[in-house]
C-alpha cells in the first residue's frame, strides 16, 4: 500500500468501540503526545479487531466508506510538516 494511503484512527475519547469503513488501518491510541506505537491492523475476513495496545474494538461498517469513522472525531489527521 502506498505511503499515506492507510487511514489512521485514534481513541482519545476512550470509547469502547469505534465503527470504521476500512478493514486495513492504523491505530495510534490517543492523540499525540499520548499515542502508542502506530500499529497496522488488518481485519481480514472478520468484521472487527481489537488493538493490542489500547484495547479499542474497531468494527467494520462498509456503508461508512474507506477512511471514515463513527464518530468522525476518531479519524487521525497528522499535522503537515
Amino acid at each position: 500500500m502506498a505511503h499515506g494511503a492507510t487511514p489512521h484512527f485514534h481513541n482519545t475519547q476512550g470509547l469502547r468501540s469505534i465503527e470504521i469503513g476500512s478493514k486495513e488501518f492504523q491505530c495510534v491510541g490517543a492523540l499525540p503526545p499520548f499515542d502508542h506505537p502506530h500499529v497496522f491492523l488488518d481485519m481480514g475476513k472478520d468484521n472487527e479487531v481489537v488493538c493490542p495496545y489500547c484495547s479499542t474494538l474497531y468494527v467494520h461498517k462498509a456503508d461508512l466508506g474507506p477512511g471514515h469513522a463513527n464518530p468522525s472525531s476518531a479519524i487521525f489527521k497528522a499535522d503537515a510538516a
